[in-house]
């Protein structure tokens, strides 16, 4: 059964983006500064995803992929339309459109309804210094350290571009969108149960670690002797730093370290072509570095129950070259499991960029306009989800304790929208469909379980944070003055929906950091009932707090490094009139310029130890750069 949320009666609930003018909210703005991180560019393709094109073929693992022409989609001048022949790629970059955080021109922007908004701060839509996001087939720009034509950046500087979604949601209106009486019945097409995949089996013994000690760090070594004494200046009542690893060589252009997975028994980390593994407590290899032919170009953020993990890897160094090659990876034992050929779908449903998640007991594979899933088992292919409806493109998935998927309907048209809906894991089958509003982009799920969603409107300049039923309806709207930065990633050619780090929820009750220019930040506490605030913290220190995972009936957070202090983990009791933060553990400040260096970080809490690596390696020849810590007491 498919829920339609309506534009009837829509009331704005969200504000502009960037500073607000002189005046007041809802005044003329100047023209937006030109050039500069995040500047407007040329108009990207409608709908900044493709033109809608045929279901793919069918085929597992092993299936040819769709003999179809492959290059670049149609020039950004011109809209999308039927399936035509590629066209080559504007000169410039992309710039902003459907759905992309842009600078906001000059304008006078009234309330629904012509009312007035409300007074009140302003926020970005996206990611808060982060480029354009271009549309399917647009390359990468260089706006991220060691990408071409940038220089990395220096070491023990807190970065000032950290990819954070700020957020405005005004405090004085009710919820933006109302469920209106418009059902949609959809169907999901499922795959052939029949079809497996190529499924290439690799030895399963444990692989051995040298005895020789060596630098720690270079992926070889066991830990061995310390040629940096870290702890050296270390304080009382600071952690220490249990071990360190310093990252693998990369090109000069810059690589990807995706994922940070922990078990019991290891840290695993994956770097350029690498998947390193070392133990949790003395940081000595677990197991010999898995070396891929080409580098990793994506991987599951979740492990399944019995520690399996899965990473896909480039088909080739060629500007051509796919991210289709998919390999499973026993991360206690570093033993390879399946492995296979993604296909691509039809056309402009291509396998360029992936995402990868895991849901239970499968493996959901995201192409540009499609998805299809296997058994994380066997790599059985389960089922595909291709288009549906009128036009209907899944474009985006988000796993975790549910399955979600994001399509884009009615690309280039006058019905141009997104739909939501929750997808069964084991069948693709569609338990609902929510439709949202034109002109409304879901860019990320803050959380899958609740459905948490973030949303912008380009032509109102506004975003919004909307939280579903267990059904698809609708459930509360934020409502708020502040504006709000969790630290989200890039998500270039595909929508990355659980690529945000520093939101967290729980069935009743979501938690978002506030956006902080400079000194402290607050945690802000959302009932997901009413949408409205139920209370709020703020950081212990003159740094940004950010909200890692709930645990029990506590908050764990963590709070940024300074220029002269190191970072900490702390709990918030989520439950009583007090919720002051109690220090878990305090990192040295001896190792906060390795903290603040991290252009991007992925990081966990586990058994009382802190992990923090990079996500991002510079390539930067200059200097050795860290791969990851592990901080205890």
């Amino acid at each position: 059964m498919g829920r339609h949320i309506s534009e009837e009666g829509e009331a704005l609930m969200s504000q502009p983006p960037s500073q607000p003018p002189q005046g007041g909210f809802g005044a003329p703005q100047d023209q937006p500064p030109g050039g500069g991180f995040g500047a407007p560019q040329d108009q990207p393709p409608a709908g900044g995803f493709g033109a809608p094109q045929d279901p793919r073929s069918q085929g597992g693992f092993g299936a040819p992929p769709a003999n179809t022409p492959q290059g670049t989609p149609p020039s950004p001048a011109q809209p999308p339309q039927a399936p035509a022949p590629p066209q080559a790629p504007p000169a410039g970059p992309p710039g902003p459109g459907y759905g992309y955080p842009q600078q906001p021109g000059p304008y006078a922007q009234p309330g629904p309804y012509g009312q007035p908004q409300q007074p009140g701060p302003y926020g970005q839509p996206g990611p808060y210094g982060q480029p354009p996001q271009p549309g399917y087939g647009y390359p990468p720009q260089a706006q991220y350290p060691g990408a071409p034509g940038t220089p990395p950046l220096g070491g023990g500087s807190k970065n000032p571009f950290k990819g954070r979604p700020a957020m405005i949601i005004g405090a004085a209106v009710a919820a933006l969108l109302v469920v209106g009486g418009t059902v949609w019945a959809i169907s999901s097409s499922g795959g052939d149960d029949g079809k497996k995949p190529v499924a290439d089996k690799s030895p399963t013994s444990k692989a051995s670690a040298s005895d020789d000690p060596v630098n720690p760090g270079d992926g070889s070594g066991n830990g061995g002797e310390d040629p940096e004494d870290l702890n050296a200046d270390r304080q009382a009542g600071e952690a220490k730093v249990l071990w360190y690893k310093q990252a693998p060589d990369a090109p000069g252009s810059g690589a990807d370290a995706p994922g940070l997975w922990i078990t019991d028994k290891a840290a695993v980390k994956a770097a350029y072509k690498q998947v390193f593994a070392y133990n949790v407590g003395d940081g000595k290899p677990t197991w010999d570095a898995l070396t891929f032919p080409q580098k990793i170009c994506a991987v599951t953020p979740q492990k399944t129950s019995d520690n399996k993990a899965f990473v896909a890897y480039m088909s080739g160094s060629s500007d051509s070259a796919k991210c289709n090659q998919l390999q499973e990876i026993d991360l206690n034992t570093g033993a390879k499991g399946w492995s296979g050929k993604i296909p691509d779908g039809e056309l402009f449903d291509s396998t360029l960029t992936i995402e990868l998640s895991i849901t239970g007991d499968t493996l959901t594979v995201g192409r540009s306009m499609s998805g299809t899933a296997y058994d994380v088992a066997s790599g059985k292919k389960l089922w595909d989800k291709e288009k549906y409806g009128s036009g209907c493109y899944p474009a985006a998935f988000a796993g975790g304790p549910k399955l979600l998927a994001v399509s884009s309907c009615g690309v280039g048209s006058d019905t141009e929208h997104d739909e939501v809906q929750e997808l069964d894991p084991a069948t693709g089958k569609a338990k609902w469909t929510t439709k949202i509003p034109k002109g409304w982009r879901v860019e990320r799920a803050y959380s899958v379980d609740p459905v948490v969603l973030y949303m912008t409107n380009d032509d109102k300049k506004r975003v919004n944070v909307t939280t579903l039923k267990n059904n698809g309806d609708l459930r509360s709207q934020l409502e708020s003055k502040d504006a709000f930065a969790p630290e989200c990633g890039y998500a270039v050619l595909n929508r990355d929906l659980s690529g945000c780090f520093g939101t967290a929820a729980d069935a009743n009750t979501l938690y978002l950091p506030t956006e902080a220019k400079t000194g402290a930040n607050e945690i802000v506490a959302f009932s997901l009932e009413t949408g409205k605030e139920k209370w709020r913290v703020k950081s212990p220190a003159d740094e940004t707090m950010l909200p890692m995972r709930k645990d029990g009936t506590n908050l764990v957070a963590y709070v940024e490094p300074s220029y002269d202090g190191g970072g900490r983990i702390v709990s918030i009791p989520t439950t009583g009139s007090s919720h002051r933060t109690t220090k878990l553990l305090q990192m040295p400040q001896g190792t906060a310029d390795i903290e603040n260096s991290f252009f991007s970080k992925a990081v966990d809490y586990v058994d009382g130890r802190f992990y923090i690596s990079t996500t991002r390696l510079t390539g930067n020849d200059e200097t050795k750069e860290k791969l990851m810590l592990a901080y205890g007491k």
